[in-house]
């Protein structure tokens, strides 16, 4: 039986307001390990931002390091809950061309399913889940 989002995901995700600096998303990026962070406005998702993102939209282009972050940030990502299965994220992540995908709880951010978690648990023997769960380099 495949299993739910909830058991595969990252919870607690990292998230920042939109309106704040590309700088401060890039350091709570290197505390915190990780290459995407969700984007809110109140309790809410507003989008998605990844650290290619940032080196794409925002490095590349020459924009300020004070830039907010909701001006180069995925605007209204496709979402799961925590409910639905890991397959219902793979498709998503299929159609969508994308690596993460936010979960949400009545509008709230509460996880990040990542392509990495799909294949542990569809295929924990590959080389991308061995990857995934293997410790970050330093």
């Amino acid at each position: 039986m495949a299993k739910t989002i909830n058991e595969v995901m990252t919870h607690d995700p990292i998230t920042v307001e939109a309106n704040t600096s590309l700088a401060q998303v890039a350091r709570k990026m290197r505390e915190g390990d990780t290459g995407a962070i969700l984007v809110t406005e109140g309790d809410k998702l507003a989008g998605i931002v990844t650290d290619r993102d940032i080196v794409v939209r925002a490095i590349a282009d020459g924009r300020d390091p004070e830039t907010q972050i909701g001006d180069i940030c995925t605007r209204d990502p496709r979402t799961v809950t925590a409910d639905q299965s890991v397959d219902d994220a793979i498709a998503i992540m299929r159609e969508d061309d994308v690596r993460r995908v936010p979960v949400l709880q009545d509008g709230r951010p509460v996880g990040i399913v990542s392509l990495g978690d799909a294949a542990e648990q569809r295929d924990p023997e590959s080389a991308l889940a061995d990857i995934s769960s293997s410790s970050p380099n330093n």
